[in-house]
């Protein structure tokens, strides 16, 4: 652990870095951030981030590695029933909705560092009762451990002592190639619906196939810069609830770069493709950030859950326990078979 850079608060900012089985990895205590992610034998980092404090304190809105929630996503006009009684959340996007948790969600507070081993570090946080206007004390945990694979496991648990909502992501901006943009990636997401989207990014209620739309990635598809243009920033369904650990996408670099296959036990992947991504603050080795630098893939609970009744809930109740565990599985360049490869 070393001193990174301090808040405004005169708090202290601590960095921490684990590694194991070729993948390295560093951690802000801000935010609980992913600052950075290298793979043994690639000379760039495989997610965006900044080099000093001053890029996440300028730019707090582009979620870099950060830890989102309570509620990860977005809740119309903020308004959520809890407990028979509705609750006024914060809004902080657009000035009617909620975003991640409200302006002082997760991503801004300075999480514990409870345990760091050589391949393991566990953060903590409590959110106080009424915290951006949520119901309960929370308590949550993230232990990030890198396992055979390589791969970086992200196991969420949080309990709360009054009936609140609970959905956590994790929220990287992924570009295995290096490059200035994430042109020329291939996606896939095993998702046969989505959601669409009002004009302020609240999902509208239909469930959407996916067949014969921009969204089919069932079997993958290049991430060309006309695709691109679609504006990606919705919700893939993945089930109806939260099941066992399972393959839901994989992203592949141009050029047989590496591979990253996400894994996780949630009902919905979010896959943002960066479009409002802009910093004049250096990023990881200098590089300036632009418009799809990098992508967000973010398994979660759907989006505005506590206002669609046939959605996956998001409901915590006291003696309740959130759990998630998400899986990002790395193959290195020229092991993953090619461009062929399917979702499972």
């Amino acid at each position: 652990m070393n001193h990174f850079g301090r808040l405004p608060t005169g708090e202290t900012v601590e960095r921490l870095e684990i590694s194991a089985h070729g993948l390295t990895a560093r951690f802000l205590s801000l935010g609980a951030i992913l600052q950075d992610l290298r793979l043994d034998g690639l000379a760039h980092p495989l997610v965006l981030g900044f080099d000093r404090l001053e890029g996440y304190l300028a730019h707090p809105d582009l979620y870099f590695g950060a830890m989102v929630g309570r509620y990860a996503n977005r809740i119309g006009q903020g308004r959520a029933v809890l407990g028979g009684t509705l609750v006024q959340l914060d809004t902080n996007f657009r000035g009617r909705h909620l975003l991640h948790g409200g302006r002082e969600g997760s991503s801004r507070r300075l999480w514990r560092v409870l345990a760091q081993s050589s391949d393991a570090v566990t953060f903590a946080d409590r959110l106080p009762d009424g915290h951006m206007g949520f119901p309960g004390t929370l308590d949550v945990q993230v232990v990030f451990h890198i396992l055979p694979g390589p791969a970086l496991c992200i196991d969420i648990r949080a309990e709360s002592d009054a009936e609140t909502l609970c959905n956590f992501a994790h929220h990287s901006y992924f570009n295995l190639s290096g490059a200035p943009t994430i042109a020329g990636h291939r996606l896939g997401v095993a998702a046969n619906a989505y959601l669409p989207v009002t004009e302020d990014l609240i999902p509208t209620g239909e469930k959407r196939d996916v067949t014969g739309t921009p969204f089919d990635f069932r079997e993958g598809k290049i991430l060309t810069n006309d695709l691109l243009t679609t504006g990606f920033d919705h919700n893939f369904c993945l089930s109806s609830a939260r099941q066992s650990m399972r393959p839901v996408a994989w992203l592949e670099a141009p050029s047989g770069g590496p591979v990253m296959t996400v894994e996780t036990t949630e009902a919905g992947l979010q896959f943002y493709d960066g479009a409002m991504v802009t910093s004049n603050a250096a990023g990881l080795d200098g590089q300036i950030h632009g418009a799809h630098a990098g992508l967000a893939l973010e398994p979660q609970v759907w989006p505005d859950a506590p206002n669609q009744p046939s959605f996956p809930s998001a409901l915590l109740r006291p003696g309740e326990v959130y759990e998630q565990r998400t899986a990002l599985v790395f193959s290195r360049p020229g092991s993953n078979g090619g461009q062929s490869r399917a979702v499972p």
